[in-house]
C-alpha cells in the first residue's frame, strides 16, 4: 500500500469532519489536478480527458447561460452510459442546476411521468430514448438534446436554438486564445443540505417516487469511498461501469468516487451481456468491481461450477493436504476472469445466492456485499473483504447510524433503518410518504427486515411488504426459500407466492443447459417436482412449497435487476 495515498484519503477524512466542503469545489479541483489524465472512455470507442471533460462542461455551461436556465432549475438525463452523459451530469451540477438522472429501461410513459412530476426545463436524451419518447407529452420542456453530439432534438424557445447554434462561436468569444485549468471555476453550493439532484426509484411496487438528495449525500457518499478504498485506489487506476449511471448505486460508485479521484472510466455503451462484461474484463483490468448478483452469480455458475463440479474436482478438495492448493488454483481462475487486477468485487442491490457465496468464501475470492438504497446516494452497511462476514452485508457505514427495530436483534427480524448524512431530504412533492418514510428523529425506514448481530454486522431476511403470513401466524421470508430453490438442478430464478394457505413456486428453468442435455418439457416438470421435495427436506415446515409451476419467460425485472415480484403476486390472486 502506498503511505502517500493513506495520507491523501486521511487528509480528506480531517477536513471533512472539520467542515463541509463543496462538492462542486471537488469536481474543479479533480479536473484540474488530472487535466492530463485519461478521465472517460467508451469502451472500443473515444477517449476524453479530464481536460476535455472541462471544455465540454464549459461549452454545456455557455449554452445552458444563453438559453435562460438558472440556477436551481431542473435538467433531467435519459440514456445509456456514455462519457457525454457522464459530462452532461457534471455539467449540470457545476452550473448549479438540479439533476434529475432517468433510468434509460424505463418505460415511454414513465419518462414522460418522470420529466413533468420533476418539473424539468431541458432533457438529455440518449440514443435509444430518443427514438421512444414523446416530446407532446412533455409540454413543460423547453427542449431535447440529443446526448452523442449534443444536437437538439427539440427546442421551444428562440434562445436555445441560436445558444446551440452559435456555441462554438461563443465559446471562442470568451476564450479567444486558449481553454486551461485556470478557467476552470464552477458554481459552489450554498451548503450540505441544498438539493443536488432528484434520483426516480426504480420500484419494484409501482411509481416511482422522486428522492431528493441534497450535496452533503452524495459527498459523504464519495467520503465514505475514501475512507474504505482511498488506500487501494490511486490516480489513474480503471474501472468499469456497468451498472446504469442513474441508479445511485452505479453513479456514486463506479464513476462520482472515481472521477474525483482522477481514476478512468470505462462505459460499455451497450447491452452488458455476460459476453461483453468477460471480454471488459480482460481487456480493462478493473481495480474494483461494482456489480449486482446476477452478473456475478452468471458468470459463477456458467463459467466456473461446470470445471470443478466434477468427482476429481471433488475429490481433490476433500483431501486436506492438497485441497489447499486446489483451491488456490482455482481462485486464481476465477481472478482472472474478472481481470486479474481487482482489489474487490463489492456486490449489492439484492441478495447473493447462498450457494455461489459458499462457493467465494471457499476459494477465498476477495468479494463483499454491501447494502443501501436510493434514499440513502445509496450506501447504509459495507464492510472490507478481508473482515465481511458471511452472510452479512456489512455494517454500518462511514457516519453512518444502523439499527434493527426488534426486541431482540440478533435473534427476531425486524426493520432496518439508519441516520446520518447520506439520508435524503425527502420525496419530491410527496410529505405523506417522506413522513411516513423519515421519522421525527431522523431515521429512515427502510422497509427490509433484518438481524443485526452483537459486531454490528447486518443480514436481510426480506422486504417487509414481500413477508408472507403462514396459517399458524409464522413469518415467511420468499426470498429465503427461493435462494435454496434456486440453487438446485435446472432452475435459473424463481419467486415464491402465497395462495390462500399454499405456497407456490413459481420458476423459470435453465432452458439453455435444458435444450444442451435434450431435455423436453415434461423432463423439467419432473425434475422440478423433484426439487420441491427436496427443497421441502430444508425449509421449516410452515414455508414447504405446495406446488411448482413453471414460468417459461424470465420474470420482469428492475435496472438493478431485483425482480418486480408485485406483477406476479397481482397475477395469481
Amino acid at each position: 500500500m502506498c503511505n502517500q495515498h493513506i495520507t491523501f484519503a486521511q487528509k480528506f477524512e480531517d477536513c471533512a469532519m472539520e467542515q463541509y466542503q463543496s462538492f462542486n469545489e471537488l469536481i474543479e479541483k479533480s479536473i484540474i489536478e488530472n487535466w492530463d489524465r485519461d478521465a472517460l472512455t467508451d469502451y472500443k470507442g473515444k477517449t476524453l480527458q479530464y481536460h476535455d471533460v472541462a471544455r465540454k462542461i464549459e461549452k454545456l455551461h455557455i449554452m445552458f447561460e444563453n438559453s435562460g436556465v438558472k440556477k436551481g432549475d431542473k435538467i433531467a438525463l435519459c440514456g445509456r452510459n456514455s462519457s457525454n452523459w457522464a459530462v452532461a451530469f457534471l455539467a449540470t451540477l457545476t452550473y448549479g442546476a438540479i439533476a434529475v438522472p432517468i433510468l434509460h429501461e424505463f418505460t415511454p410513459d414513465q419518462i414522460h411521468n418522470i420529466v413533468n412530476h420533476s418539473d424539468a426545463k431541458l432533457l438529455f436524451a440518449g440514443d435509444v430514448v430518443s427514438t421512444v419518447i414523446d416530446a407532446t407529452k412533455m409540454p413543460a420542456l423547453e427542449g431535447i438534446i440529443y446526448i452523442p453530439d449534443y444536437s437538439l432534438l427539440v427546442s421551444r424557445t428562440d434562445k436555445l436554438t441560436y445558444a446551440r447554434e452559435h456555441l462554438n462561436e461563443m465559446f471562442g468569444q470568451k476564450y479567444p486564445k486558449y481553454f486551461r485549468a485556470e478557467h476552470v471555476h464552477y458554481y459552489k453550493e450554498q451548503g450540505p443540505d441544498e438539493l443536488a439532484m432528484i434520483n426516480y426509484t426504480s420500484g419494484t411496487t409501482g411509481f416511482s417516487k422522486g428522492v431528493m438528495l441534497p450535496y452533503r449525500a452524495i459527498k459523504n457518499n464519495f467520503d465514505f469511498a475514501i475512507h474504505v478504498l482511498g488506500h487501494i485506489i490511486k490516480p489513474g487506476d480503471h474501472v468499469i461501469s456497468i451498472l446504469p449511471m442513474a441508479h445511485m448505486y452505479g453513479m456514486s460508485f463506479e464513476f462520482i468516487f472515481e472521477f474525483l479521484y482522477g481514476c478512468h472510466v470505462f462505459y460499455l455503451t451497450r447491452v452488458p451481456s455476460p459476453a461483453i462484461i468477460a471480454q471488459a474484463f480482460a481487456d480493462v483490468k478493473p481495480r474494483i468491481i461494482i456489480a449486482v448478483p446476477l452478473i456475478i452469480e452468471k458468470i459463477i455458475r456458467k463459467k466456473v461450477f461446470p470445471k470443478i463440479q466434477n468427482n476429481r474436482v471433488r475429490l481433490l478438495l476433500n483431501m486436506p493436504v492438497i485441497s489447499k492448493k486446489v483451491k488456490e488454483k482455482i481462485c486464481e481462475q476465477v481472478y482472472q476472469a474478472f481481470g486479474g487486477n481487482v482489489y474487490e468485487v463489492i456486490i449489492g442491490g439484492a441478495a447473493l445466492n447462498q450457494e455461489v457465496e459458499a462457493f467465494l468464501r471457499l476459494i477465498n475470492f476477495p468479494y463483499t456485499v454491501g447494502y443501501g438504497a436510493t434514499e440513502c446516494a445509496p450506501i447504509i452497511t459495507y464492510r472490507d473483504w478481508q473482515t465481511f462476514a458471511q452472510g452479512s452485508c456489512g455494517q454500518a457505514a462511514y457516519r453512518q447510524e444502523v439499527k434493527v427495530l426488534s426486541p431482540d436483534p440478533a435473534n427476531v427480524p425486524g426493520e432496518i433503518v439508519t441516520k446520518g448524512p447520506n439520508v435524503m431530504l425527502g420525496y419530491y412533492k410527496n410529505e405523506e410518504a417522506t413522513e411516513q418514510t423519515i421519522d421525527k428523529d431522523g431515521w429512515y425506514h427502510t422497509g427490509d427486515l433484518g438481524l443485526m448481530d452483537d459486531d454490528g454486522n447486518v443480514f436481510i431476511k426480506g422486504r417487509s411488504k414481500n413477508m408472507l403470513l403462514g396459517s399458524n401466524g409464522q413469518n415467511i421470508y420468499p426470498e429465503e426459500i427461493e435462494d435454496k430453490l434456486n440453487s438446485l438442478p435446472m432452475v435459473m430464478e424463481s419467486v415464491v407466492i402465497q395462495e390462500g394457505e399454499k405456497l407456490v413456486a413459481l420458476v423459470h428453468p435453465d432452458y439453455d443447459e435444458a435444450k444442451a442435455l435434450g431435455m423436453t418439457n415434461t423432463d423439467l416438470v419432473s425434475i422440478m417436482e423433484q426439487n420441491r421435495l427436496q427443497l421441502n427436506e430444508i425449509v421449516p415446515h410452515y414455508s414447504k412449497i405446495t406446488e411448482m409451476r413453471i414460468h417459461e419467460e424470465e420474470f420482469a425485472k428492475t435496472p438493478k435487476k431485483s425482480i418486480k415480484r408485485f406483477l406476479y403476486q397481482s397475477k395469481m390472486q
